[in-house]
């Protein structure tokens, strides 16, 4: 399948992969986890019947984790669009309910981390028929813009379960010692403009890949500094 199966892939006549699928695998390795007493990682989580099964677990003592991207928490398979194969991810844009559960799974602590799955393909291999493109887009660069726009200005999710989870929360996944801003710890960090607007230009990527779903959106919120090992690398958006 090539997106979500439901209403709109049928009208689309496009084939889809359902989310009960997702939830197999994941409802498996959680059960295979909780059996040998092992840990699990459950990447870009999608379908809300997997985000409940990873809570249930959670709950029970199963040493699960999971995450989720910026595009699975703000977009639905509605924006899916036969000419734009930017829309085209693994797993799949999933429906709306699928989406509010991601949000609840991110509020409630189910949802450890938020990644940006970020995928920038050649202009060369998107630019294909939507079947045949592979998946994925370039996510590194409007992930904060997203994700502020998306969901702390509109009041779903506030700013500091954001910063968490893209810092301390994936740290405390992978037992690395990262994400905290403490006596002793590197000096990576990251300061971020919420108020500032701004346009989406895939012209003003640094990463190659230039398709996004998010081409031409005005956003708010944009990283302005960014420190890696107490050496500044980026400015004003400009890589030093």
């Amino acid at each position: 399948g090539v997106m979500n199966e439901g209403h709109r892939s049928a009208m689309l006549g496009m084939k889809g992969r359902p989310t009960v699928a997702e939830d197999i695998a994941v409802a498996r390795d959680i059960l295979l986890a909780e059996y040998a007493g092992a840990r699990v990682h459950v990447a870009h989580i999608s379908s809300g019947r997997s985000v409940d099964l990873v809570r249930q677990a959670k709950k029970r003592g199963v040493r699960v984790t999971t995450e989720v991207t910026p595009h699975h928490l703000t977009m639905t398979d509605e924006c899916v669009n036969l000419y734009d194969s930017s829309t085209k991810t693994n797993p799949p844009l999933r429906t709306q309910s699928d989406v509010d559960a991601m949000v609840e799974g991110l509020k409630d602590g189910t949802i450890d981390a938020i990644v940006t799955d970020h995928s920038p393909h050649a202009q060369e291999e998107k630019d294909r028929e939507y079947v045949y493109a592979p998946s994925g887009f370039p996510g590194l660069e409007t992930a904060i813009g997203v994700l502020f726009t998306d969901l702390c200005k509109t009041g779903k999710v506030d700013i500091p379960t954001i910063i968490e989870r893209m810092t301390w929360g994936p740290a405390k996944a992978f037992k690395l010692d990262a994400g905290t801003i403490s006596v002793g710890a590197n000096a990576d960090v990251t300061v971020i403009d919420p108020d500032l607007v701004w346009t989406v230009d895939p012209k003003k990527f640094y990463t190659r890949g230039s398709h996004s779903p998010f081409v031409g959106r005005e956003l708010t919120g944009k990283p302005v500094l960014t420190i890696v090992d107490g050496k500044v690398v980026m400015k004003d958006g400009v890589v030093l």
